[in-house]
């Protein structure tokens, strides 16, 4: 029988996460050895679903579990308390999901990392933080300002061809700068092309990515001590208005200086250490820096973060990580049907049909419109008119002074 026609559409979208591997690290770790009802396994289908479906508290998850038969089956649990809930998720070591959003990425970058490396630019690599803001008073281990906690969501997103998706994410209270995560986001690889702001600026790290041959681009600060080694001729005609081979800081390594225009028309200094890439193409590499606010846009407004399930630091790194796990699951489940549609219209379907049999989820998904339409009509005066010019013409005129005015005051 074609697995199509069992296979369930939640199946077939958590099928990538590879429940083999899972189980070894859960062994492993002896994480459910007394554990009978809400094993691990268990526990990360429900609340993938949870992400999908946008349940937003624990209690919310509870009732869909003991009051939606199709939830009891899929999930492979009958019924489950809100607080049980909440002590597995403050329980469960965080790595082992970070460990699974690795394996995930893995599989991104096999699907699709050799069609979207850009031939004279190699792939691209944004890197940036996003915060996400808590109360002080209930999650204290995770204090960043006087009045306000939080978490940072540190990470690195491939981008290229118009796509993009996560090579790694870090998650940690948000006191610490972001600096201090940049060797972490790095990629080793002389093919990769690093983009990121003036949050990871420092002249240390830059002098042994120079040394280490790793490519980046960034914006220098407006304090940063610039030292002119040569200045080279710019086109007038294009935005850049001036590039030149400088050190800048205690830097004994060179950087190409490139100096533009924002779209409000204010300056903007730019950084580079690779010599093959052109001033116009260094400009247009830091614009795409606004990709990865487009990520966390994304991942914020469509997924389960704004409102926190737990508040230990083991519940809120967990629901972080299973956010991201899921959106790499669309992005897998995207690729593999060969979808065009965008990446919240692949989530909304799957949401839709998340229960359903794979092939009847296929089959809808690639399913041609009804035509509504026969076709244009004409509008009703028109046809008015040309029955009465039809009759004008045939000298039935007769009626066409019978009319009556209605005066309106």
């Amino acid at each position: 029988m074609d697995n199509n026609t069992i296979k369930t559409v939640f199946k077939e979208y958590i099928h990538p996460l590879d429940t083999k591997v899972i189980q070894k690290m859960i062994d492993h770790a002896q994480i459910d050895k007394y554990v009978k009802k809400l094993d691990v396994l268990t526990f990360t289908k429900l609340f993938i679903y949870s992400q999908l479906e946008n349940v937003s508290t624990l209690g919310r998850i509870s009732e869909k579990v003991k009051r939606k038969k199709n939830v009891q089956r899929e999930i492979g649990l009958k019924s489950i308390s809100k607080s049980q809930l909440s002590r597995k998720l403050g329980n469960i070591p965080s790595e082992i999901f970070q460990v699974l959003l690795h394996h995930l990425v893995q599989k991104l970058h096999q699907v699709l990392g050799p069609n979207r490396a850009d031939k004279a630019l190699g792939k691209i690599h944004l890197i940036d933080s996003s915060t996400i803001s808590m109360c002080l008073s209930q999650y204290e281990w995770a204090d960043f300002r006087d009045t306000k906690a939080g978490v940072k969501m540190h990470t690195s997103i491939v981008f290229c061809d118009g796509v993009s998706y996560p090579n790694e994410m870090i998650v940690t209270p948000a006191r610490p700068a972001d600096e201090t995560q940049l060797d972490a986001l790095i990629v080793p690889d002389k093919n990769a092309l690093h983009v990121f702001d003036r949050g990871y600026f420092n002249f240390e790290k830059f002098d042994d990515y120079c040394a280490q041959g790793i490519r980046f681009v960034t914006r220098i600060k407006t304090n940063t001590v610039v030292h002119v080694i040569e200045e080279l001729p710019v086109d007038p005609s294009s935005p850049i208005t001036r590039e030149a081979i400088v050190k800048i800081g205690k830097m004994k390594h060179p950087l190409r200086l490139v100096e533009t225009r924002d779209s409000e028309g204010n300056e903007v200094s730019i950084v580079c250490n690779d010599a093959k890439v052109s001033t116009q193409e260094i400009s247009d590499l830091y614009r795409t820096r606004w990709q990865i606010e487009l990520f966390f846009k994304w991942v914020k407004q469509h997924l389960v973060l704004k409102n926190l399930y737990g508040q230990s630091e083991n519940a809120v790194f967990n629901q972080i990580y299973i956010a991201m796990i899921t959106f790499c699951l669309n992005l897998l489940m995207k690729n593999k049907l060969g979808y065009k549609g965008t990446l919240l219209e692949m989530l909304n379907w799957v949401s839709d049909f998340w229960s359903n049999k794979l092939k009847t989820f296929v089959s809808e998904l690639f399913k041609e419109p009804d035509r509504s339409s026969s076709g244009r009509r004409k509008l009703r005066h028109q046809r008015i008119f040309d029955e009465t010019l039809t009759q004008y013409e045939s000298g039935d005129v007769s009626h066409l002074d019978d009319l009556t005015y209605d005066p309106i005051f």
